[in-house]
């Protein structure tokens, strides 16, 4: 079992590339991500204006923003299958070039109805970058890089979304709205240019053949079962989505909070909601790199980090939310959410180590489904109603519990995970003696 398990969590790429050039491609693909979540929410810093202009609803402007939530919810699973199928660095050309297209369409839309059309291309050349962006970075490193690089690119989304907001308000300010939405276009397109004329689709593919002892490469419907085959793979789809219930809550719920319990005005409550909120993507990258290093002799112990990141999690917000409002509370709140979505990198790794190279995009896109069901977009709602009935503060002490359900699903995982290992590694080695 030792053996099967160090082989199925090597420490090789899947694809054998030059370092430099693996991080050359890393960084193209983390910059298209940026450019992603910036052309998606944009939109959020032209609010006031979009509404002044065109007379909208609040209702409106919020359609404006669910439909990119919308398409991406309904379309990232089957055009990330349609992307392996297609090949990952055609398919993120073409992703790429659409959104930043459709996002210079809103630049130009001259009514609603435009602008809804614009937005709803947005979300369909968004809907499946970030599970085949990552499926591309993960295939040129290192297996023992896998939980950093899962974190780093889960922290890139926050970060777009920031940037998004910061800067598409400082262009509305000084040039109108719609050169915010051009700002934000042309990023995108001369990345767009830039990727394939360097990361070429044949220097990522590499041979017909596994990361394991070389075997052949298994079917794609075989490879496709692989996603749902062990209980290990589905506990990391399961508990990384109910910790991000956390994420969820906090991302929309935070500015309101600040406001109304510390007294802050709007303005200084986004920013220091913004501040909190890079904190925790910072740990989503620092805990992916400790728990590669963690793990490198013992691979369970993703799964053992993963737990006592949910239930630090759980006892710091629960005692934060509990604090009299102050600059101590917020310190805590701080070091809360700087391991919340800690298990990002963990979960990950997890899920690209348990699955077929092959479908890695699938994989990745049914982790970002789990993740999306079960915490990011049911999170801000519940919290929304246990506000109404007890107050936000009070909402805010309960939410931190779901914590807890995750650490139990991590807890199956890592009785399982070592054994799900092998049994990949044994299949793969079963496949490789019967093509012999």
């Amino acid at each position: 079992m030792a053996t099967h398990s160090v082989t199925a969590d090597a420490h090789t790429p899947v694809v054998k590339v030059p370092l430099g050039y693996a991080w050359v491609i890393f960084a193209l693909t983390f910059g298209l991500l940026i450019s992603d979540y910036m052309s998606r929410q944009v939109l959020n810093a032209v609010f006031p204006l979009l509404k002044a202009e065109w007379a909208l609803t609040d209702t409106q402007l919020g359609s404006l923003s669910g439909i990119v939530a919308l398409m991406v919810g309904l379309l990232t699973f089957p055009l990330s299958l349609l992307a392996e199928w297609f090949g990952r660095v055609r398919s993120i050309v073409a992703m790429a070039v659409l959104w930043s297209l459709a996002t210079l369409g809103c630049a130009v839309a001259q009514s609603f109805d435009q602008m809804l059309l614009a937005r709803f291309l947005v979300g369909l050349g968004e809907a499946a970058y970030g599970s085949v962006g990552i499926a591309v970075v993960i295939s040129v490193f290192p297996v023992n890089m896998r939980a950093t690089l899962a974190g780093a690119f889960m922290a890139g989304g926050m970060a777009g979304s920031v940037l998004g907001v910061a800067l598409g308000g400082v262009f509305a300010a000084q040039f109108g709205w719609r050169a915010a939405f051009a700002a934000m276009a042309v990023f995108g397109l001369v990345l767009a240019i830039l990727y394939p004329l360097i990361v070429r689709e044949s220097r990522i593919t590499g041979p017909k053949t596994t990361a394991v002892a070389g075997a052949p490469r298994p079917s794609f419907r075989r490879s496709l079962v692989s996603l749902v085959s062990t209980p290990s793979v589905l506990c990391a789809y399961v508990g990384s989505g109910l910790q991000l219930f956390i994420s969820g809550a906090m991302i929309v719920w935070m500015p309101s909070y600040l406001n109304r319990y510390h007294g802050m005005a709007p303005d200084k409550a986004a920013v220091t909601a913004a501040g909190l909120l890079l904190l925790s993507g910072a740990g989503m990258v620092l805990w992916g790199m400790f728990s590669d290093r963690l793990s490198r002799r013992a691979p369970e112990r993703k799964a053992t980090l993963a737990i006592v990141l949910c239930l630090l999690c759980c006892v710091l917000l629960s005692i934060a939310f509990r604090m009299p409002a102050g600059p101590t509370q917020l310190l805590v709140i701080a070091a809360g959410l700087f391991v919340a979505a800690g298990v990002t990198g963990p979960s990950g790794a997890m899920v690209a180590n348990l699955t077929d190279a092959a479908v890695h995009g699938a994989a990745f896109a049914a982790l970002t489904l789990a993740n999306n069901l079960l915490g990011l977009a049911p999170g801000p709602i519940a919290t929304g109603a246990l506000a109404d009935r007890l107050g936000l503060d009070v909402a805010f002490q309960v939410i931190p519990l779901i914590s807890i359900a995750a650490a139990l699903v991590f807890w199956i995982a890592r009785r399982n995970y070592l054994s799900d290992l092998s049994g990949r590694a044994e299949n793969a080695a079963l496949s490789s003696s019967t093509a012999a």
